[in-house]
């Protein structure tokens, strides 16, 4: 969606800003194939693969608590030539490398695909949260703001930012056939790194709170939302409505046939 292109390429001017400030820059690749993705990963992915809630006595490492700050981002294009698919790129310590620590965190996931449009960027906006569909990796809260968990099982099994990059393209790509091309940043350097991730976020999200909105309003629903489906507590009253929206489509294409005559 061209809408978001220049929001992506402030996301590489960042990128490269923290290279030339010092920061620890890597970059991973991951494979583009979903059954490639998913082969060799240390933890299970897909729904339910985290059995529960990960305990602070069994954190090995907490990301984006409210005192050490996060951010989260969602960015969509039909540009995927914009994107270098399957690069991971990760700005600051990674998980191995900080037990017991509470660690800024801000991802930025971007995805691309010829193909997409409105419907397919509110399906990966879902895709996006991830619930328990990450074994080993609790989230705590999510949308704006991500405060996550990674347990020491998972840790010891060899769960590192690569690890949860590639679930996130394998959730994505599997969520959304139409995706040529993903990308993942994370940021874990310091609070000040994140902050500013937040200040490129600010206007990203206002215009996909529009976007929502405009959605909405031309399936005859006035409804203002800035949350990503999975995320949000009136979810099951969206869901109602796509429901009796769906359910009204029917009707009307029963009674176009009835009238051919």
């Amino acid at each position: 969606m061209a809408v978001f292109d220049a929001p992506l390429r402030e996301v590489a001017r960042y990128v490269a800003a923290a290279q030339a400030a010092g920061r620890a820059v890597r970059q991973f690749t991951a494979p583009s194939s979903l059954s490639k993705l998913a082969s060799g990963l240390p933890v299970r992915v897909g729904p339910a693969a985290n059995p529960g809630i990960i305990l602070r006595s069994e954190t090995f490492v907490e990301l984006g608590s409210p005192d050490a700050g996060s951010c989260a981002l969602g960015l969509w294009t039909d540009a995927p030539s914009l994107l270098v698919d399957g690069r991971i790129t990760l700005i600051g310590p990674d998980i191995p490398e900080a037990p017991n620590a509470s660690l800024p965190f801000g991802q930025v996931v971007m995805t691309g695909g010829t193909a997409l449009g409105a419907e397919e960027s509110l399906a990966l906006g879902q895709a996006q949260v991830v619930a328990d569909q990450i074994e080993g990796y609790m989230v705590r809260s999510s949308s704006r703001q991500l405060w996550s968990r990674v347990s020491q099982d998972a840790a010891r099994r060899g769960f590192r930012f690569e690890t949860l990059g590639r679930a996130l393209m394998l959730l994505c790509k599997s969520s959304v056939a139409t995706v040529d091309a993903m990308e993942v940043v994370f940021v874990t350097s310091s609070k000040t790194d994140v902050l500013r991730l937040n200040e490129l976020a600010a206007p990203v999200r206002e215009l996909e709170r529009e976007m929502l909105k405009e959605h909405w309003k031309a399936r005859g629903y006035d409804l203002d939302c800035d949350l990503h489906c999975g995320s949000c507590h009136d979810k099951s009253v969206c869901d109602d409505i796509q429901k009796m929206l769906a359910a009204r489509l029917r009707k009307e294409k029963e009674a176009a046939h009835l009238r051919v005559p």
